[in-house]
Order: structure tokens, then C-alpha cells, then sequence
């Protein structure tokens, strides 16, 4: 349980501070970079306002285990389109595969949450 609950805590961790990139929604790069992926401007800000309200809903505890598989499915939607939007505009293997390490820290994530859930019960 304890084993547990320290790898929920870490990759939880690990993608939260991967999403307060989001607060850099207007900055140039960012501009820049949804433009190279043939993302609207308008999608690219959604994305990153769904990205800073997910972060909130998984780091709080008290928030109810819906909200947070609501949150799961959101950022595992975000990592594939993001994976998907690299292939398609011939980036490099890098950018592709850290969307999908992502999402691996995302599955370790929800698995462990599942597993703490469980152990509530």
C-alpha cells in the first residue's frame, strides 16, 4: 500500500509539473509550436486551460474519484493527439516519443490510483 502510494504520488507529480507548462499558454514558443502542428490557436489555448484544470483535479485529494478519471481520459486524449499531430508533421522521433513516455507516466498514474481506490474499499 505504502509502495503504492509513493508511485501515485511521484508520476501523479510528474505529469502535474508537465502541465504547469500550460501557464506559458501565450508565450511565443507556444505560439510557435501549436502553428508547427497545424494546431488552431483557439484549440491550442483549450488545451492548455484543460490542462491547468486537470493538474488542480488530480493533485487534490479531495476532489471525487470521477472528476479524477474525467482528468485521466482528458490528459491520455491530449498525449495520443499530441503523439499523432508529431507523425504527422515528420518531427523528430523525439518529439513523438516523449508524448508516449507521457502517457506511460499517465498509465502508472491511474493504475496506482485504481490500486489506492481498491485498497479504500
Amino acid at each position: 500500500m505504502k509502495t503504492t502510494k509513493i508511485i501515485y504520488w511521484i508520476s501523479t507529480g510528474i505529469i502535474c509539473l508537465f502541465s504547469l507548462g500550460a501557464l506559458g499558454m501565450n508565450s511565443q514558443m507556444a505560439i510557435d509550436g501549436t502553428a508547427h502542428v497545424l494546431i488552431p490557436r483557439y484549440l491550442g489555448l483549450e488545451v492548455s486551460i484543460g490542462q491547468l484544470i486537470g493538474l488542480v483535479i488530480l493533485i487534490v485529494p479531495v476532489v471525487p474519484a470521477r472528476f479524477k478519471e474525467w482528468a485521466y481520459v482528458g490528459f491520455g486524449i491530449m498525449y495520443i493527439t499530441a503523439a499523432n499531430a508529431h507523425i504527422a508533421v515528420k518531427d523528430p522521433a523525439t518529439n513523438t516519443i516523449m508524448a508516449i513516455v507521457f502517457f506511460g507516466i499517465l498509465l502508472v498514474s491511474y493504475i496506482s490510483f485504481h490500486k489506492l481506490q481498491e485498497a479504500k474499499k
